[in-house]
């Protein structure tokens, strides 16, 4: 059923971000605007723990039940362990999820082990401010014995590995122990393609340029996973790894805390957890056949949210992404815009931005990362002189606005995208909480294929995707085992 708009996530001073102040209007309050739950389309969906009428504790219950069953017998009462984050974790549902699952952790491991020195290391991308932010807004500087971002750009440690040489951060490894904590949301499916989700970080948030590189610039996706593989398989790294733990994530929100001695293990839960969450999500994005999106969300320009998906997902939703017997699509982000956009590379030849994606309206983003592939690729509209501004001086973008038109106010924008385009369907990168703020023709349109979605998705795409990666019944086995909502 179609509902009233939900309240987008709410705009956040940052350094990467022009003022709150000057976000004057929000898509979800357009006219003609409704919204649709998640489980309005699929209801076979999980129930969630968060957000829920428990609040924030269900999630600091969750975590700590689940460290019980967890082996931390290797730390000593006068040892360090670095907690190893992510501030992808800061995205998720306004990021209090994810900082109180780390404050729970902090607080298992001195309860149990009597361990005081419990430090927290949040590794980071291009914005090299960003894990500082997040440390301060949510107080975990605090919390933690030593709380501090590390960044690729920061002095390395070599790491042996089968594969030769690679590079970690030196301070996420200042510790006697590790604990790597991740969420698994499917976010960057274009890179992993759910293989290896749960090891990642390894290669990518804890790990030098020069290394981390291999996903960007070098091997390119999926080639690269491996990578993070080599590192987390070390002795170096095994001999400070005790455990895992994931904020298991569907569309609607959290589902569970998943904690375990065996990250393979959680891996296995972790790529489940990830295609039958989000397959039915991703595919009826996918199905749609003309739409504008509007970002509209505090993050930049790929990783703003709808129904749990990122506008990355969406360019490249007119692909089966979880279909790892099919060629990738040509959009890779970092490495369009070093072959030149694609023109040249190999790639080129695969059909890449999702035909679907008529017009993009800049409402509300960030700075901080490559951006100016997006604006090349897909008509945009930027709203507002100083959104415009911030982004023609971010050294990252300084392409962006060459290719992107500005608007007065939001109002304009949307009307002028309806007319160049001639659709009605407007999908709003807001991160709406447990759904999609939307148009009406476009809430129509799921309503109407939904049904059809879910059944393809069960009985064609889910096998087939369980099967390429060898996950049949013993993984199902598995995962059954751990009791998450509705996760049989």
């Amino acid at each position: 059923m179609k509902r009233a708009p939900i309240p987008p996530r709410e705009p956040r001073v940052s350094s990467y971000s022009v003022d709150p102040a000057l976000i004057r209007k929000r898509g979800a309050q357009l006219d003609g605007i409704c919204s649709l739950e998640i489980r309005d389309l699929f209801p076979d969906q999980p129930e969630v723990i968060y957000p829920s009428s428990k609040g924030i504790a269900a999630v600091r219950e969750e975590t700590l039940r689940q460290m019980s069953r967890v082996d931390l017998s290797r730390i000593k009462p006068g040892d360090s362990v670095n907690v190893l984050g992510s501030r992808h974790g800061f995205t998720l549902l306004g990021g209090e999820p994810y900082a109180e699952m780390l404050r729970a952790i902090r607080d298992a491991v001195t309860e149990r082990t009597g361990c005081r020195r419990v430090n927290l290391r949040m590794g980071q991308g291009l914005r090299y401010r960003e894990g500082e932010e997040y440390i301060r807004a949510f107080k975990l500087d605090s919390c933690f014995s030593n709380a501090i971002a590390i960044a690729p750009i920061d002095k390395g440690i070599p790491i042996p590995t089968e594969i030769g040489t690679l590079y970690g951060i030196s301070k996420a490894y200042d510790a006697d122990w590790i604990i790597h904590t991740h969420n698994s949301d499917v976010r960057e499916i274009h890179f992993h393609r759910m293989v290896d989700r749960a090891v990642k970080p390894f290669g990518m948030s804890y790990a030098r340029l020069e290394t981390r590189s291999g996903y960007h610039q070098n091997l390119g996706p999926r080639a690269a996973n491996f990578i993070a593989r080599a590192i987390f398989d070390s002795d170096f790294v095994q001999s400070k790894y005790v455990c895992s733990a994931f904020l298991m994530v569907a569309p609607a929100g959290i589902v569970a805390v998943d904690c375990d001695n065996d990250l393979y293990a959680l891996n296995d839960r972790v790529v489940v957890a990830g295609m039958k969450y989000y397959g039915k999500v991703v595919t009826i994005l996918g199905s749609i056949d003309s739409c504008i999106a509007m970002l509209d969300f505090p993050a930049p320009v790929p990783y703003v949210f709808a129904g749990g998906l990122i506008y990355g997902n969406f360019l490249g939703a007119g692909h089966d992404l979880f279909d790892i017997e099919k060629p990738l699509p040509s959009y890779t982000f970092y490495t369009e815009a070093y072959y030149g956009r694609g023109e040249r590379h190999l790639t080129s030849r695969i059909p890449g931005i999702n035909p679907a994606l008529k017009m993009t309206i800049h409402n509300y983003a960030m700075i901080g990362y490559p951006s100016e592939f997006f604006a090349a690729k897909v008509p945009t509209v930027v709203v507002g002189r100083e959104q415009a501004d911030l982004f023609r001086h971010d050294p990252q973008s300084t392409g962006y606005m060459n290719h992107a038109l500005v608007a007065d106010d939001l109002a304009t924008a949307a009307e002028f995208a309806r007319r160049v385009t001639g659709t009605d369907k407007l999908l709003i990168f807001d991160g709406a909480a447990g759904g999609f703020n939307v148009s009406e023709p476009l809430a129509d349109y799921l309503l109407k294929v939904a049904p059809e979605v879910s059944r393809k998705v069960d009985e064609e795409l889910l096998p087939r995707w369980l099967r390429q990666r060898g996950m049949e019944a013993s993984v199902l086995a598995a995962w059954r085992t751990r009791k998450y909502p509705q996760a049989a």
